[in-house]
């Protein structure tokens, strides 16, 4: 979703003289259009990446899965799109957004498609595992296109002022998508199988492509001053300000990813919880997350304090888990704790997810408006790390340490981040 104004973006198309200064016209509201393209792309490839461990208990079920190699299948997607984020990024900058997302979710919906008809359970075979985990790598390649692009456009289409509320609404994309995804896919995947689930999503790659393909243009080479010149700072990759706030990034994702890819076999396993219950309970942390973004967004534009903000966010969300951990432990001899475990999911699960827009707006401002593609994918490559990490990592903590070890991991991970975070400049 480009909106960053470069020589090579300014120049006219076939047909058009260099001093025709009607290249294309847009409205005073088109800003808003293309902010909900990109939050219509998020939605779709977040429903994928979150929506499928959502389906972690079906899965285990229909692949014949342990949970070792459930954590290794979930943890290859988001070593997919780690991998692939910043060659990605690197690539938006360079040849605007418009094209990345066509090419990214064009070929995601492919891939999907493909997944739907070859790589699920039949009557007459099970796909292994190594079938299963390759695939999601592939998804997870291809699908890491979405992120940056569709990122960099409040950059030129929003002003300062509005940078942070319009960012933290692009990031209520996350937990649309995946909240739906938590709704409707493991619900789906028992009723009627992965072939239907992988479908849905080709689909919904396929309408996110579709809107690009329709609405998204570059901007005007004059859009009502607010495409913004790059800065003469140094380039993302050697701004020690822009790695800290990256790695501070994905070490706040790490608790982030064990809710949304361990919740459901935490609620099932530990707490003996139905499926209607573990689908909820992650549709209200993503349904919390989007609606703590968005105030997030407004409140830091109003006070100007992205930076406390986030170490705040990060104090709180490591406070959550300690008491989600401690929960735990109780509940082991106090029965009656147990239906608690849900509602404290929620709350560690929105309380890590609150900041993500703040972030990302601090994170664009610091690299400029011409590094943003590769700054953001910096930081989402960091995230996606996590999301190969923790899948495969939390069985190996529940083996020596059981659940309350994975908590209070989650805990000192959003620790960790607290003094990476910058200061208040």
């Amino acid at each position: 979703m480009s909106a960053i104004v470069t020589r090579n973006d300014c120049q006219p198309p076939a047909g058009e003289s260099a001093g025709n200064p009607a290249r294309r016209a847009f409205g005073p509201n088109h800003r808003w259009k293309v902010l909900g393209i990109g939050v219509a792309a998020n939605a779709g490839f977040s429903a994928t990446f979150s929506g499928i461990p959502a389906t972690a208990v079906a899965m285990r079920q229909g692949f014949h899965l342990d949970n070792a190699a459930l954590g290794l299948a979930l943890g290859l997607l988001g070593l997919g799109v780690a991998l692939s984020e910043l060659p990605w990024g690197v690539l938006t900058d360079r040849w605007g957004d418009r094209r990345v997302l066509l090419t990214g979710l064009g070929a995601t919906a492919a891939w999907l498609l493909i997944m739907a008809m070859l790589v699920v359970p039949t009557k007459t075979a099970i796909p292994g595992v190594a079938p299963l985990s390759a695939s999601l790598l592939v998804a997870g390649l291809l699908g890491g296109s979405v992120n940056g692009s569709s990122g960099r456009a409040i950059m030129g289409w929003f002003g300062e002022g509005e940078r942070g509320f319009a960012m933290s609404i692009r990031q209520t994309a996350v937990p649309l998508g995946g909240g739906l995804g938590a709704l409707v896919l493991p619900s789906l995947a028992l009723a009627l199988g992965f072939t239907a689930v992988f479908g849905l999503l080709a689909a919904v790659s396929a309408l996110s492509a579709w809107f690009a393909w329709r609405w998204l243009h570059e901007p005007p080479v004059a859009s009502g001053g607010r495409a913004a010149a790059a800065t003469s700072g140094p380039a993302p990759l050697r701004n020690i300000e822009v790695w800290r706030i990256s790695t501070a990034i994905g070490l706040l994702c790490f608790p982030q990813v064990a809710v949304l890819t361990f919740a459901s076999v935490f609620l099932h396993d530990f707490a003996g919880m139905a499926t209607f219950v573990t689908s909820a309970s992650l549709a209200a942390v993503q349904t919390g997350a989007m609606v703590m973004r968005i105030w997030s967004g407004r409140f830091t534009d109003r006070h100007g304090n992205r930076r406390p903000f986030l170490k705040l966010c990060s104090a709180l969300s490591t406070l959550a888990f300690l008491v989600l951990w401690l929960l735990v432990i109780g509940a082991a001899g106090a029965p009656s704790l147990v239906p608690l475990l849900p509602l404290m999911v929620v709350v560690a699960g929105i309380s890590v997810s609150a900041w993500h827009g703040v972030a990302y707006t601090e994170l664009a401002t610091l690299a400029g408006a011409g590094h943003v593609g590769t700054a953001l994918s910096l930081a989402n490559s960091f995230v996606f790390v996590g999301f190969c990490v923790v899948p495969i990592a939390i069985p190996w903590l529940l083996v020596f340490f059981a659940w309350p070890g994975v908590w209070l991991a989650a805990a000192i991970c959003a620790a960790a981040a607290w003094p990476i975070f910058l200061r208040p400049a």
